[in-house]
């Protein structure tokens, strides 16, 4: 059913999703960096990609025809990430920047943006008046979660690429940020977290909204 964040390998969950379901996917999943915060938090399979083709393999298949999904990935595995999409029938379409204002790590760099890539299944629409490939990014402060992005910089992704009515899904829901932004914004939603402590953040999150019940079912 819809607006339900569920404990689950996404690997694992969505094989139980109709094909041809899903009006829109906005993700944020593991970078494949090994990736610890100032406090020592960390992120679930960050450590590996054998999740990752699998994963797109199946966001491609529940994803409707002609339709839209931005997944943020990290440069460092940026080969990987393109070739997970490839594999699983995705075009990549557009590269999406968010310009932090602040370092979030300093090597050679210091890193100062985050970036996604527009993916499609299939030959949607094009419309005038579309949105900028550089968003504004507003920082959480990473209170719910050690990655947690910002509601400003997902919605304007979800009002453009996602159908009002529609159903907006995110395998790698983290604190729940994606389901939020998608909550505001009137559309339905299906969120899917690994860690366990992470999916009662974004329940605890969540709960704050009135969320209707059932239509959409699972097969």
């Amino acid at each position: 059913m819809y607006n339900t964040i569920y404990n689950a390998d996404c690997t694992k969950f969505l094989p139980h999703l109709r094909a041809e379901s899903i009006d829109f996917i906005l993700t944020d999943p593991p970078y494949l960096v090994r990736y610890q915060s100032r406090d020592s938090r960390t992120v679930p399979n960050d450590d590996n990609d054998a999740w990752l083709k699998p994963a797109f393999v199946e966001m491609y298949r529940v994803l409707k025809p002609d339709c839209f999904a931005v997944s943020f990935y990290g440069w460092p595995a940026a080969d990987r990430f393109l070739a997970a999409y490839r594999n699983a029938g995705f075009r990549t379409v557009g590269h999406i920047t968010f310009p932090k204002g602040y370092s979030s790590s300093t090597g050679y760099l210091r890193s100062e943006h985050e970036t996604a890539h527009l993916l499609v299944k299939g030959n949607p629409w094009q419309r005038d008046g579309t949105i900028a490939d550089v968003l504004p990014w507003k920082y959480t402060g990473n209170r719910l979660h050690p990655t947690q992005k910002p509601i400003e910089a997902l919605e304007p992704l979800i009002g453009r690429f996602c159908p009002p009515g529609g159903i907006v899904l995110d395998p790698f829901a983290g604190s729940g940020s994606t389901l939020e932004a998608a909550q505001r914004l009137g559309r339905k939603w299906v969120g899917v977290e690994l860690s366990a402590e992470y999916h009662a953040i974004a329940n605890k999150r969540l709960s704050q909204w009135e969320r209707p019940r059932p239509s959409y079912e699972q097969e």
